[in-house]
């Protein structure tokens, strides 16, 4: 697989702008394609490209290989007439990988080990319909984490980014299981990055900020990183970032190997530069992840909205705080139901916190900077 997957979620205007999407990822490497049919016409556009590409015989070497996925719930005999409408949709007879799509409450779960989705996810491998199944999971890290221990799954699709690095012991655990990791939206949910405030790009240095966050995830061992191209220009990090093809008038291996740890070290040290300027424009502020303050009487989230005004205060990323934070209570299962206002001041928090922050303030804080008219999702 390689190490970008085109994720189809964005090129859904045209057929044309789906065949150029799909162009460009070939021209920069890539044979990973992920789908669902969430993604509105995403798969029938999807088939058209690539049977075009097909009639001019262009393709990666090994093929395309192809995940779509289905939402949790509903019983066996629906489930199988959602996954034939979508080989149907792609015009293929195999999935690569099938994904639950949302593995993101304790009933999704139950449904997918122990319900019709288990029996569902059996049919379809032994019918051959898909190669392998797996999940994206939005939900807390003990439910992925059971979800990585059935030994259901040979894959997973989490959150996983260099401003959000909370899910990457889970993604190494699954890594040394053999199960294949991909990182969620690395580029917009990771941060905004195509589009980085004055900050945030002076304290990536020397990397521009999605190079490090790319960089970051890659050097992690991180399977494959989706990215959601809405027009060719989009995939021009994963065509800098592609593995270089060995001719054989190029370096040995040794002096490859050598430039690859220096480019790591370079990577290591940027990290560890961005979280100092971070920690410098926080001060004793800074909320350090740890999770100690959970659980909360009301049910606050709190480390993840502390989270969020880390980057405002520590990145000056204001605006991509505040997007995710004016999603909390409008995206069901699939985000936080709670903001900061949700705070009743009881204090139960305060001695646990091995920092003394002042959390109930800084709440209140986050309130007033993030708060801001709703904005609508993609989609939902």
């Amino acid at each position: 697989m390689s190490p970008f997957t085109l994720g189809t979620m964005r090129a859904v205007n045209s057929q044309a702008q789906m065949e150029a999407v799909l162009r460009a990822a070939l021209a920069a490497g890539i044979n990973h394609l992920e789908t669902a049919p969430a993604y509105g016409p995403a798969e029938s556009f999807l088939a058209t490209a690539l049977s075009q590409l097909h009639q001019e015989g262009a393709a990666p070497a090994g093929g395309w290989l192809i995940t779509s996925k289905l939402l949790p719930g509903g019983d066996l005999a629906s489930g199988q007439r959602a996954l034939g409408a979508i080989l149907e949709r792609l015009g293929v007879q195999q999935l690569t990988s099938l994904a639950i799509h949302g593995l993101n409450l304790e009933e999704h779960l139950s449904w997918a080990l122990n319900g019709p989705g288990a029996d569902l996810l059996q049919w379809a491998q032994a019918e051959g319909l898909v190669g392998q199944v797996g999940f994206s999971s939005h939900g807390s890290p003990g439910l992925i984490e059971a979800a990585l221990g059935s030994g259901i799954f040979q894959f997973c699709s989490l959150h996983l980014h260099l401003f959000d690095q909370s899910r990457m012991p889970l993604a190494r655990q699954a890594l040394a299981d053999g199960i294949g990791v991909m990182a969620i939206s690395p580029a917009d949910k990771g941060g905004r990055l195509y589009d980085p405030p004055a900050e945030l790009i002076a304290d990536c240095q020397p990397f521009e900020p999605l190079e490090l966050a790319y960089r970051f995830l890659l050097d992690a061992g991180i399977s494959t990183l989706t990215l959601g191209a809405a027009q060719p220009g989009d995939l021009a990090w994963a065509r800098r970032l592609a593995p270089p093809r060995r001719e054989p008038n190029q370096p040995n291996p040794a002096t490859t190997e050598a430039a690859a740890a220096d480019m790591a070290a370079a990577v290591a040290a940027a990290v560890e530069s961005l979280a100092a300027a971070a920690a410098g424009r926080l001060g004793n502020e800074r909320c350090g992840q740890c999770r100690a303050c959970l659980p909360c009487p009301a049910e606050v989230p709190i480390p993840e909205l502390l989270r969020l005004r880390n980057l405002a205060v520590g990145h000056g990323m204001e605006t991509f705080a505040s997007e995710r934070y004016n999603l909390i209570g409008r995206a069901g299962h699939w985000w936080e139901g709670l903001n900061a206002d949700a705070c009743q001041r009881c204090g139960a928090c305060l001695p646990r916190c091995p920092h003394g922050l002042a959390i109930p303030d800084l709440l209140a804080d986050t309130h007033r900077r993030l708060a801001a008219a709703p904005r609508r999702r993609l989609w939902g």
